[in-house]
């Protein structure tokens, strides 16, 4: 890997392409959990205030009416998509009175599912489509899971930036397929590398009990509210979290970008005989879309995936079959409790060379064997990430955790080297080198940061959680959102349920129809 690297730097470099590095896009999205003052899971639904949830593009809700969800347009400077996420809490603070959002990945205190209310997206075919597919996961895996929340880096390179790269490659594709390509190769490289987020930005090594309610578990009790590993970094990503039976058998380790479509269309349309005996409409409502592996492209859980803007009625997986990748989706951070929105600018800058180090490293494909020892490194480190000593698997055997990643953040540390020039700036050499204090010493990490407070202050996940919720609710609240911006956001909540109210208007066949039709295409 660190061979491929240096060349392809260095002919950047040469090239004076390098320079074109600065035109990285950004785009943020942050879910989190309305609460009321005491912690309690929010019983209101989303505040009109806030607009639609099914057409405004930055205010929306996932899983549950509770579950909100920011999402930032595309920056060039990521500094400015953190800057416009706080902005849209400001806003939302506004509308959701006396509630907090609940700045954790973990949720708060939820004493049983029925007080979990699905997210309702209105009358018309598309909304009931979104609340249909969420009874869906109901069915499947339970609403408790659908109550963690975390964030979404989204991420992607110029068109400019292609083009030299093409012919720095002297490749004879297409500049889409060439793109879709070293797409795969950066994702490959993700899902090889990826632990070392989980390690660097893990931050949810415990939980409230209540998540766990009546399921078997090997958590320790931290104390009578509380669940924790003491050395796990992110439980979030660990089998208590995302789980998926049908979904393991997919076996998508992201080769090829057809290949990857192909799996994701044949498991939509496969049958799942635990689904079909959930039924699709039982005694005249519905239960889920279908009863395949898949309801939906979405439902396919990853670390990170490719993505492309979707034309209206145009699905995600027929937009990146025709037109190829076009950003990829960060999936695997944490919320960071520490901080008012759960992200930094330090934490992005780093991203941002550790996915530049994943798209010009080693493009070698990923065989069965391969997939499996992602996989492995993955379940160590979720769950014993900090542990002293700790061993990887790699193809030749084992290795310790710390030499992998100081071999690792060597090769980020020379991509924001080169980074650095282009900005005129150290910052990405000082993300990095923030991250090496982390590696060198676990108590640094967010995940063991946390753990020491809990046990300094005597306090439960939930204590915690709500004060760190309270007071970046108050610090953001300190600095007014400007007008303009507010102005901006208000003018889109209105915008978006006059949207709403429109396309309901125009629905002219019943959801019946409406649902079928959308199956076959």
């Amino acid at each position: 890997m660190s061979a491929a690297l240096e060349k392809q730097l260095d002919r950047l470099v040469r090239n004076g392409h390098s320079a074109l590095l600065k035109g990285i896009l950004h785009g943020i999205e942050k879910e989190g959990l309305r609460v009321d003052a005491g912690g309690q899971l929010s019983q209101h639904a989303h505040p009109q205030r806030l607009g639609s949830a099914l057409t405004h593009s930055h205010i929306t809700t996932d899983y549950s009416e509770a579950l909100i969800e920011y999402i930032t347009p595309v920056f060039e400077r990521s500094a400015d998509a953190i800057e416009f996420l706080a902005d849209l809490h400001r806003f939302g603070y506004g509308a959701i009175d006396d509630e907090l959002i609940w700045n954790a990945s973990m949720p708060c205190d939820i004493p049983d599912e029925e007080s979990i209310p699905i997210a309702r997206y209105g009358i018309s075919n598309s909304g009931a489509l979104k609340h249909l597919y969420r009874v869906g996961l109901q069915h499947r895996y339970g609403k408790m899971m659908q109550t963690i929340a975390g964030i979404h880096y989204n991420f992607s390179l110029p068109d400019e930036f292609w083009a030299a790269l093409k012919e720095q490659h002297q490749d004879r594709q297409s500049l889409q397929d060439f793109r879709s390509e070293q797409y795969f190769r950066l994702i490959r490289n993700f899902r090889r590398y990826g632990w070392m987020l989980l390690y660097l930005f893990g931050a949810s090594p415990a939980l409230c009990s209540s998540f766990l309610k009546g399921r078997d578990h090997q958590l320790e009790s931290l104390d009578a509210e509380t669940l924790y590993l003491p050395y796990a970094t992110s439980l979030r990503m660990s089998d208590l979290g995302y789980s998926n039976k049908a979904q393991s058998s997919l076996d998508i380790c992201f080769n090829h970008l057809q290949t990857y479509t192909g799996s994701l269309h044949k498991a939509i349309h496969t049958p799942y005989p635990l689904y079909e005996r959930i039924g699709i409409r039982v005694d005249g409502e519905y239960r889920q879309i279908n009863a395949n592996v898949l309801q939906i492209e979405n439902e396919y859980y990853s670390d990170i995936r490719p993505k492309r803007v979707a034309h209206s009625g145009e699905k995600p997986l027929h937009a990146l079959q025709a037109r190829g990748v076009e950003y990829v989706e960060v999936r695997n951070l944490d919320i960071n409790p520490f901080e008012p929105v759960g992200i930094d600018a330090t934490q992005a800058d780093f991203l941002d060379a550790f996915l530049v180090t994943c798209l010009l490293a080693s493009g070698d494909l990923i065989d069965d064997d391969e997939c499996n020892r992602i996989s492995e490194n993955q379940k160590r480190i979720v769950t014993r990430g900090r542990e002293p000593g700790l061993m990887l698997v790699c193809s030749d055997g084992e290795r310790s955790l710390a030499d992998w990643g100081q071999e690792i953040l060597a090769m980020i540390a020379s991509t924001a080297s080169v980074m650095d020039l282009n900005v005129r700036d150290d910052r990405y050499s000082r993300a990095v080198a923030a991250q090496q204090l982390k590696l060198e010493d676990p108590d640094q990490t967010p995940s063991a940061q946390i753990l020491k407070r809990l046990r300094s202050d005597g306090i439960s996940y939930r204590e915690f959680a709500l004060a760190q919720s309270h007071a970046h609710r108050e610090q953001l609240s300190g600095t007014p959102l400007n007008s303009d911006r507010a102005q901006y956001l208000s003018r889109m909540a209105t915008a978006s349920l006059e949207e709403q109210a429109q396309i309901e208007s125009a629905d002219e066949i019943g959801f019946d129809e409406f649902l079928a039709n959308y199956l076959a295409s």
